[in-house]
């Protein structure tokens, strides 16, 4: 039995039951401290004396309270999202975070679809109506759900869940996911489609997807004008996905129908300007709060901060995984190249994938690669779940989605001490990019495609595949330079002369899809991609 005391404080309101494991925890010293509603100040004041912090979404654990936390070993988040804990200051202090990703998908899901039926039949507005002494029926005549297209956009765990419900009331559902395979799509009964065509379709519209630099303000001004006339929209994921601006606009223009809404921008949202439209129903972030989901959360995170206290390992890790460190010692200076390798190679497409192959040669061979599979797995699917993903998940979540993934090995790297290769396949395409580390210089990407290059693989980049013609890296360079673009360095490669090659441009800043437009635009230009590492 443990006899050192170990500090814990749930500084947001959680189920007693969600807690009660570690209230009934006997084998170790819990001292669990229940402090709710703490400033920002507050808490950095009192949070030097605790081994684990305990949140929901009201608290925000920033760089300046894990600073001030001499002692925190583990910060818990109740729910799915941490958005609101700094994982970087965590992961440099040390501190490992964990989340509850499973414990609220069926009360999210359950709410999306209250939402869109409240909306379909004008619940909220003719409640009120009653309320205040009117017995009006012609006002809310509402719409019914079946044979109407249900477009989702984002379809991980709870838009899945929110489909099939939708295939309850017999809806038809369109499905978007950067990683849904029309084998999956087929599998769970729903069509495949992209945001465009989703706007041009549907009836009702759903977002799940996480707030990430590609997903906010992705439905927006040019996505209503898509749309038909008298759509309804629902967001219960994340405020920001929807332009709120250009809803407002929409709604008021006739576009619009109703809106559903849950979540906002900016929280509380008493003064939103939506609020103040009569075909705008809203309920303040209510997702997750069912007595069932909270009390999940709670106790799947009570259990995971029970694991850590006696094992040293944790379920629902959101940052670095726990890794031996003799392990750790060989494979950490591969960490960063294998997580680049993975976010360069799947900004060159935008089908979803559905193989993945990784090669490790040289000496790297001789040593347990799957955490750097995971490095690798994370950077394929950052880009499109944010840091939902992490080292642990992501081989999970790879998985989860269909994906196969490969690893092969071989002592022969071609005269590199060390090669990692990452290779995806898609339906119609095949994709690849080598990297190595260089001593006293660091990571190297040393091929893309079929070509042999020479890329510090940070910043912006510009991939550009052309035909192999006198003045094509010059035409590229004045072009980018009336754009006022500089770039800082240049690498080229070839197969053959006069064949296909590629141009592999670092520059300062990052490049618009108008630029790229005005690239592509010159002779013997095949394709331009802006990618960011």
């Amino acid at each position: 039995m443990t006899t050192e005391q170990i500090n814990i404080l749930i500084a947001d309101p959680l189920s007693e039951d969600g807690i009660f494991p570690l209230r009934q925890e006997t084998e170790l010293n819990l001292n669990v401290v229940v402090d709710t509603g703490l400033t920002p100040e507050q808490l950095i004041e009192k949070i030097g004396d605790f081994h684990v912090l305990l949140v929901r979404s009201q608290t925000t654990v920033t760089p300046e309270v894990i600073k001030a936390a001499k002692n925190l070993k583990l910060i818990g988040r109740a729910g799915v999202g941490v958005d609101n804990i700094d994982l970087q200051a965590a992961t440099e202090h040390g501190i490992i975070v964990v989340n509850a990703p499973d414990g609220n998908t069926n009360s999210a899901a359950e709410h999306t679809i209250a939402m869109m039926t409240s909306l379909a039949r004008y619940i909220p507005q003719a409640y009120n109506s009653l309320k205040n002494g009117k017995w009006d029926r012609k006002s809310y005549v509402g719409v019914e759900l079946k044979n109407k297209t249900l477009g989702v956009v984002g379809f991980g765990r709870i838009g899945v869940e929110v489909a099939f419900r939708a295939k309850g009331q017999r809806m038809q559902v369109l499905a978007y996911d950067p990683f849904l395979t029309d084998e999956r799509a087929k599998e769970l009964g729903v069509t495949k489609a992209t945001v465009d065509e989703i706007c041009e379709a549907a009836d009702f519209i759903t977002v799940h997807t996480p707030l990430l630099p590609e997903t906010r303000n992705l439905i927006n001004k040019e996505k209503f004008a898509m749309m038909k006339d008298g759509v309804r929209i629902i967001n219960c994921a994340r405020g920001g996905i929807i332009n709120e601006d250009d809803l407002y606009d929409a709604v008021t223009e006739g576009k619009v129908a109703g809106a559903a809404l849950d979540v906002f921008v900016e929280e509380p949202a008493t003064d939103n300007k939506l609020l103040t439209l009569p075909q705008v129903i809203a309920t303040p972030h209510l997702g997750a709060s069912t007595i069932e989901a909270q009390e999940s959360v709670a106790v799947d995170v009570s259990n995971d901060i029970i694991k850590f206290f006696k094992t040293g390992t944790v379920t629902n890790p959101v940052n670095m995984p726990s890794i031996p460190k003799e392990l750790l010692a060989q494979v950490e200076p591969f960490f960063e190249l294998a997580e680049k390798l993975g976010t360069f190679v799947t900004q060159l497409t935008v089908e979803p994938i559905k193989e993945i192959n990784l090669f490790y040669a040289g000496d790297v061979a001789n040593y347990d690669v799957r955490p750097l599979t995971s490095n690798a797995l994370k950077g394929l699917l950052s880009k499109n779940h944010g840091n939902h993903v992490n080292d642990v998940n992501a081989r999970y979540l790879t998985e989860r989605i269909g994906v196969k993934i490969n690893e092969h090995k071989t002592t022969t790297a071609k005269g590199f001490t060390s090669l990692l290769t990452l290779e995806i396949k898609t339906a119609n395409e095949v994709h690849s990019v080598a990297g190595t580390l260089l001593n006293g210089l660091g990571a190297r990407i040393v091929k893309v495609e079929d070509y042999v290059v020479d890329v510090i693989p940070e910043g912006h980049l510009l991939y550009i595949r052309n035909t192999d013609k006198p003045g094509a890296i010059g035409r590229v360079a004045t072009k980018l330079a009336e754009k006022d673009i500089n770039i800082a360095t240049m690498q080229v490669g070839r197969a053959q002369v006069g064949g296909k090659a590629v141009m592999m441009l670092s520059v300062d800043n990052q490049v618009t899809d108008e630029d790229l437009a005005f690239v592509a635009e010159l002779t013997n230009i095949d394709e331009v991609k802006a990618l960011t590492l």
